[in-house]
């Protein structure tokens, strides 16, 4: 008897431990257990030309995701959802592995009604799998401006993992290239969601709460796109009428500096990333020997040719090697190195002004051997050459000035030579 009366009393007090001093603890417990947060992405800022016309914007779009609420995704939901949508089993399990938290985890992106349909009308068959009405990046000019506006994809495991002190998760949605990539704080906004209560099952049951989600802040870009057009035209009509297949051409406003057009050819669609870019597409961009994925305009380097007696010209005049009217003959080549115009094709006798005018080798040879590599080089960096111009765009190359430190630490024969310097 009094080992009864000893149970019943402990099993009171313990009861009243719980409900008294940790009610509190429990029901939150309980409340974890009966509410889901499902996420509402934030659509992305948009991008205008500098008179105000659409460039880049979003358009909704369909995206089958999991949402295991209660238990596990099956196996078998996990073979049917994969030949559905043509997704590796492997794929898909690589991504239900690296989630956390109740986000949904997007399988597929941007797919076609008849899947909605069959996904909606089979529920039964596919418990844990969901369609969210996601905002899709839309590059309504596709190919054109594509190196300069970028494209966005999913972030991938390496990104996550060096950007999730920042906010970012798995599933979402970045920038990967272009303004798309450093701009993508900006323009990502501030996701929104639904508090959601379900039954035991996992079934939504009432909506308990909603934050509408922030679209990202647009931009207005220095890029014209009249001139951008007319731009692409122009570069593909010459590609075309001698036969090459790689460009870059670049508009710009000398007074300050703005980009108002930006062409690199081959090019592609941005649009392919968007919305999940298959194998076959990616195979055909990542194999052109061309490489339609380069922003030629930043990352290629290129020998400046004839633009660089711009500064050969202003080094000879500031550091009083020639004065503008002395008078230089052009007999078709210099009389050190045996290196000439075109065709050995000689202007006789000239002065600055006239050798400029007419962009005459020989003249600026001269310039280049009584001036030197050292202040050569000087003049060179003056003008910027050499370093990166800070363009708001990744992946920008730094390029190269000719110098002695470069050749003595690249070549075995450290020596400067004259014909370099020509060169």
């Amino acid at each position: 008897m009094i080992i009864s009366v000893l149970v019943i009393a402990v099993l009171i007090g313990r009861a009243a431990y719980l409900q008294i001093y940790q009610g509190e603890y429990y029901a939150g417990l309980a409340d974890g257990n009966r509410i889901r947060i499902v996420p509402s992405m934030a659509p992305r800022g948009t991008f205008y030309d500098r008179n105000g016309e659409l460039l880049v914007t979003n358009r909704p779009g369909f995206s089958v995701s999991l949402l295991p609420l209660t238990a596990p995704i099956s196996d078998d939901v996990i073979a049917r959802l994969s030949d559905l949508l043509k997704v590796p089993t492997d794929e898909i399990k690589t991504k239900i592995a690296g989630h956390s938290g109740f986000n949904p985890i997007r399988i597929k992106t941007d797919v076609t009604p008849d899947i909605v349909s069959i996904i909606e009308e089979q529920k039964s068959q596919y418990p844990g799998v969901v369609i969210e009405v996601t905002p899709i990046r839309d590059y309504i000019l596709k190919q054109e401006g594509a190196h300069t506006f970028g494209y966005v994809s999913e972030i991938n495991d390496t990104e996550l993992e060096k950007m999730k002190d920042e906010g970012y998760k798995s599933g979402d949605i970045i920038g990967k290239f272009g303004i798309e990539k450093i701009y993508d704080k900006e323009l990502r906004g501030e996701n929104g969601g639904q508090q959601v209560e379900v039954d035991v099952s996992g079934k939504p049951v009432q909506i308990l709460g909603r934050k509408e989600p922030v679209p990202g802040d647009d931009l207005e870009l220095t890029i014209d796109i009249k001139l951008q057009q007319a731009a692409e035209k122009a570069v593909d009509e010459q590609l075309t009428q001698i036969g090459a297949h790689a460009a870059a051409a670049v508009v710009m406003n000398p007074q300050t500096g703005e980009i108002l057009a930006m062409v690199s050819r081959p090019a592609f669609d941005p649009n392919l990333f968007a919305h999940g870019i298959s194998s076959k597409d990616w195979n055909q961009l990542n194999n052109n020997p061309y490489h339609p994925m380069d922003n030629k305009t930043i990352t290629g380097e290129y020998p400046p040719g004839s633009t660089f007696k711009i500064v050969t010209g202003t080094a000879a005049l500031t550091e009083g090697v020639v004065t503008p009217d002395e008078q230089i003959f052009d007999s078709g080549h210099h009389w050190i190195i045996p290196k000439g115009n075109a065709d050995g094709e000689a202007l006789g006798w000239l002065n600055f002004r006239s050798a400029l005018a007419h962009s005459d080798n020989v003249y600026f040879y001269e310039m280049g051997n009584r001036l030197g590599i050292d202040r050569l080089e000087k003049y060179a960096r003056m003008f910027g050459l050499g370093a990166k111009t800070g363009i708001d765009l990744p992946y920008e190359a730094s390029g190269l000035v000719a110098n002695r430190r470069y050749k003595e630490k690249n070549f075995d024969d450290g020596e400067w030579y004259l014909s370099e310097t020509f060169d």
